[in-house]
């Protein structure tokens, strides 16, 4: 089993296929560094078709011959529950491989690994609780519709929470009857492979859950492009996004679900809300994962009355911060991702005052001596709408400060962007806020703090606007984006 505390491999990584690691046949491999301190890692194959075609097959055979997709529910059930319990007991071990892959401090309890074993807990008790339809007909036919698997599923997911979001699409697709063929990210694909293993030890009979690591030029084109693949399910940019869609028309006409980018606003009102309250949740979502989250509120559309307090409470917030390695279990915020992650964050924040937009706090990189990607938390204000710091998408921990006076300039700003993926508002108003809600066209928080309890842990289910994707995932009806709908008529005398 894959050792999670080394922190360098001498061997590439193999693809696990059929329940066992298989080398690739791709003659090229791809260093994977350490973003906390700039050194190589461990390599990894590029991948090739050769690989995603054996990972596929394997894959096809097993659901073909219903070794997953035909077990009894309480089979499926069970299994699922002992996969969620060694994930648990894995938790630090894929929490450390993340870690030292991409960065994510290991004391960062958002999307970590024990988050992911309880979304794992929630779809396996949704195995037998799907439900199919009878609807009404004559007295001479019997009309019904079940809900049946897509067959091979193909899940090619980010590196920003490399285990959690795994599990967020292995977990819908297996407890649904799926098989499928993850690809893990070329930065963090150790998780991934641990998972797999755990899977087989859990029970999972081998070839239903396959992980070919390898880049997208090569792995996930070719899964993109597979005749053998049922559904395409991804998560990361809406550039690549597109490139799922274009390779689903170009083979068999796959379904694809995709979670794309974002540009997520923090809507904050002059009405009586409490601003530290305020400050303290812009200012922790923008530090967790480094700002490396698709839904971040990497927007602060504030009123302009209580602009000026609420950036000055903001400020002090984001300095509240302990720097350092990843794998440190005293490090709040870790490293971008990479080299290239940190180009680009920076190559904003450097570009940004030719726009008009003001510095206000951070703007430089951190701990220059280290050798790893990091970037200090970074506030402009008087950002304007047109700017590229309030249209793209950052991914880093950048937050682009937009003043509003009124109601209909805060819906203009919310929806004045090409995605729409979720919106925080903040307003002590209920007739305000559910204005707000019905003017904003994506998912809508509202008064956004952090729940005081679970709130409605994993049931809820989110479907994104514009281009931040297509398709519904997570929770109740998410899994269903995973099962066809299979129409069965019957006439009788």
């Amino acid at each position: 089993m894959l050792n999670p505390q080394s922190r360098e491999i001498d061997e590439p990584l193999a693809s696990f296929i059929e329940g066992t690691f298989v080398p690739s046949d791709a003659d090229t491999l791809v260093d994977v560094i350490n973003p906390s301190h700039g050194r190589p890692l461990l390599s990894i194959p590029a991948g090739s078709a050769a690989d995603v075609d054996r990972a596929v097959a394997s894959a096809r055979q097993a659901f073909d011959d219903g070794r997953w997709s035909l077990a009894a529910p309480s089979v499926r059930k069970r299994t699922l529950h002992r996969f969620a319990d060694l994930i648990a007991a894995k938790a630090g071990a894929l929490d450390a491989l993340d870690a030292g892959e991409m960065g994510k401090p290991v004391r960062e309890t958002f999307c970590s690994a024990a988050a992911a074993a309880n979304l794992m807990r929630f779809n396996a008790e949704l195995v037998d609780k799907v439900a199919g339809d009878v609807f009404a007909s004559d007295q001479h036919s019997f009309v019904t519709q079940r809900r049946v698997p897509r067959g091979v599923v193909a899940a090619i997911v980010p590196w920003n929470f490399p285990t959690y979001v795994a599990v967020l699409k292995i977990a819908p697709a297996l407890a649904a009857g799926n098989c499928v063929v993850l690809k893990p990210s070329e930065l963090a694909s150790r998780s991934s492979l641990l998972l797999a293993q755990l899977a087989v030890e859990a029970g999972l009979p081998p070839g239903v859950l396959n992980v070919v690591p390898g880049l997208g030029e090569t792995v996930g084109r070719a899964l993109g492009l597979h005749p053998r693949v049922d559904m395409l399910t991804f998560t990361g940019s809406t550039e690549v996004g597109k490139r799922m869609l274009q390779y689903s028309g170009q083979s068999n006409m796959k379904a694809v679900m995709a979670e794309c980018g974002g540009k997520s606003p923090h809507i904050v009102f002059g009405d009586g809300v409490d601003l530290d309250e305020v400050a303290e949740l812009v200012g922790r979502t923008l530090l967790t994962n480094q700002g490396q989250i698709c839904s971040v509120g990497s927007r602060l559309v504030v009123h302009r009355s209580v602009e000026a307090a609420l950036l000055e409470r903001l400020c002090a917030r984001v300095k509240r911060i302990t720097t350092g390695d990843a794998l440190d279990p005293a490090t709040t915020f870790g490293p971008l991702a990479s080299m290239k992650q940190c180009a680009r964050v920076m190559e904003y924040i450097e570009s940004a005052p030719a726009e008009g937009a003001e510095l206000i706090a951070g703007g430089r990189r951190a701990l220059p001596d280290s050798g790893g990607y990091f970037v200090e938390p970074t506030i402009f204000r008087n950002v304007s709408m047109g700017s590229r710091l309030a249209q793209e998408e950052v991914f880093g921990p950048v937050l682009a400060v937009m003043p509003f006076s009124d109601e209909a300039e805060a819906i203009r700003i919310a929806n004045g962007t090409r995605y729409g993926l979720t919106a925080y508002v903040w307003t002590a108003n209920l007739s305000a806020a559910m204005r707000m809600a019905k003017g904003i066209r994506c998912s809508v928080r509202l008064n956004a703090a952090a729940p005081k309890g679970e709130g409605a842990g994993h049931a809820f289910s989110y479907e994104p606007a514009g281009e931040s994707g297509l398709g519904t995932e997570h929770g109740i009806a998410g899994i269903e984006s995973y099962l066809r709908r299979q129409l069965i008529w019957v006439n009788h005398g």
